[in-house]
């Protein structure tokens, strides 16, 4: 599990096609140090297996379904890939609950450019809308963010500061850019349990 709170950028220096699977390599500056084969990190929100490290490079591979329902689609090398390592009992909760398993992928439409940081408008698919509520949290490319309004239907807006552009990979973001979505667990859980009792 993880928090959303991006620890640092990675960059994809490799890509190999292993049928119709991919594998990536990707490089990020004494990172893995700490890490060993068959640990989880997520890369852009989704939880993925070391398969081999060195402090400053990692190889992962996505199969099929995680290439089909994720902007690893779109990956290519020298692409930025945020990272995070899983939370341990004793880590700070400065995000949310996040779990690195993709619901879906929204594209960013608008990018408004603030005194201070940026506002995002992503269009989000129409079933996960249900899911998202104004002030409620939502991971997108892994970063634990706020929603800031519901300009309309299934568009969410993000209110992005510094840090967060300075940390992350968002200011590699453009109109049409592919992110990856993960909603709050929690509303998936409640509805679960509420359509078990009908």
């Amino acid at each position: 599990m993880f928090t959303g709170i991006v620890q640092t950028c990675g960059k994809i220096v490799e890509l190999n096609k292993l049928g119709d699977a991919l594998q990536m390599k990707i490089f990020a500056e004494n990172y893995f140090k700490s890490s060993k084969k068959g640990d989880s990190v997520a890369n852009d929100g989704v939880c993925l297996t070391i398969e081999g490290c060195t402090e400053n490079e990692a190889v992962f591979t996505m199969i099929k379904q995680t290439i089909d329902n994720t902007a690893f689609c779109k990956a290519a090398v020298g692409g930025l890939v945020n990272l995070e390592l899983p939370c341990r009992p004793d880590s700070l909760m400065g995000g949310h609950f996040v779990m690195g398993h993709i619901d879906s992928t929204a594209v960013v439409k608008e990018i408004a450019k603030r005194e201070t940081g940026m506002e995002v408008d992503l269009e989000i698919p129409e079933n996960l809308s249900k899911y998202v509520i104004h002030r409620g949290s939502i991971a997108l490319n892994g970063i634990s963010l706020t929603v800031a309004e519901l300009p309309k239907k299934n568009t969410i807006r993000v209110a992005i500061i510094p840090e967060t552009i300075k940390v992350t990979n968002i200011g590699s973001w453009q109109p049409g850019s592919l992110v990856n979505v993960e909603v709050d667990m929690m509303a998936k859980y409640i509805e679960n349990l509420i359509s078990a009792r009908q």
